[in-house]
C-alpha cells in the first residue's frame, strides 16, 4: 500500500521510468504502460540505505530513476565487493528477478536515490506475451554478463596499477564527468574504490598517491580529478 509520501513520489517520477529516452517500457502499448503506472511504488532512500539485501527475495523489478547505487557481494571474511556502479535510468536486482531467486549480493545507495518498484506478476505477463520486450530484456542481461566476464579477467589478472586505472574509467563510463571535464562526476571514500578494484584500502590510497605524483590525476578529499586520461588508459591497457 503506499504512503503518502509513495504517491508524491510516484506521481512526479514514475512517468521517467516508462517514458524516458532509454527505458525498455518506451515501446509498450498504451494500456501495459498504464496498468505500469496504476500498480507502481516509487521509493526514496537516503545516502548509505539499503534498497534492496543479499539473501532477500525481490519484492518487484526495481528500476533506478535517480541517484548512484552501488552493488557490493561478500566475499572471504565478510569482505565486500564492489561488483556493479549503477545509474539513472536503468533496473538493478534484475538478475535475481528474472531467475525468481533471492538476491546474491546488496543494493546502498551512495547519495539520495529514488526507485521505482514495478509488480512482478504484471512484468512477467508484459514479457511473455511481448516478444521485443523479451528481447530488449534479454540484450540488458546479455550487456552486463559480458561487462561481468570482462570484469572478472581484470580483477584477476591485472597488476594493482591496472585494476585501479580501469576502475577509474570505469566510473567515467557510468557517471561521466563534472563541467570540467576531468572530475569524475561521483565521489567515493578510499574504501569504496579499493573493493571496486579488489585491493585493501592500504592499497588504493596508496596507489592513487602514487598516480598523483606522476600527474596521472589530481585528489582533493573524495573527489578524483584525471590530469591525464591517455596515461590513464596506458596504464590500465597494460595491466
Amino acid at each position: 500500500m503506499r504512503t503518502i509520501k509513495d504517491k508524491e513520489l510516484h506521481e512526479q517520477y514514475c512517468n521517467t521510468c516508462i517514458e524516458g529516452p532509454h527505458s525498455l517500457f518506451r515501446e509498450l502499448d498504451d494500456n501495459s504502460k498504464s496498468l505500469l503506472r496504476q500498480t507502481s511504488i516509487c521509493r526514496s532512500y537516503k545516502k548509505g540505505e539499503r534498497i534492496y539485501e543479499e539473501g532477500n527475495l525481490p519484492v518487484g523489478l526495481t528500476c533506478l530513476i535517480s541517484g548512484k547505487v552501488k552493488i557490493t557481494k561478500k566475499g572471504v571474511s565478510g569482505r565486500a565487493q564492489i561488483v556493479r556502479m549503477a545509474k539513472p535510468v536503468g533496473f538493478i536486482g534484475y538478475r535475481a528477478f528474472f531467475a525468481e531467486e533471492n538476491h546474491i549480493a546488496t543494493a546502498e545507495a551512495l547519495e539520495d536515490s529514488i526507485t521505482c518498484i514495478m509488480k512482478t506478476e504484471l512484468v512477467i505477463g508484459i514479457v511473455r506475451s511481448n516478444s521485443n520486450f523479451a528481447m530488449n530484456i534479454i540484450r540488458a542481461l546479455a550487456t552486463d554478463l559480458g561487462f561481468s566476464n570482462r570484469r572478472t579477467v581484470t580483477l584477476t589478472q591485472k597488476h594493482i596499477r591496472g585494476r585501479l586505472a580501469e576502475s577509474l574509467l570505469v566510473l567515467r563510463e557510468t557517471y561521466g564527468c563534472e563541467h570540467d571535464e576531468a572530475t569524475l562526476k561521483v565521489y567515493l571514500s578510499r574504501e569504496d574504490i579499493a573493493n571496486l578494484s579488489n585491493m585493501t584500502t592500504s592499497n588504493a590510497i596508496r596507489t592513487l598517491s602514487q598516480f598523483a605524483s606522476e600527474g596521472v590525476l589530481a585528489l582533493d578529499g573524495k573527489a578524483i580529478k584525471i590530469l591525464d586520461w591517455e596515461l590513464l588508459e596506458r596504464i590500465s591497457h597494460l595491466g
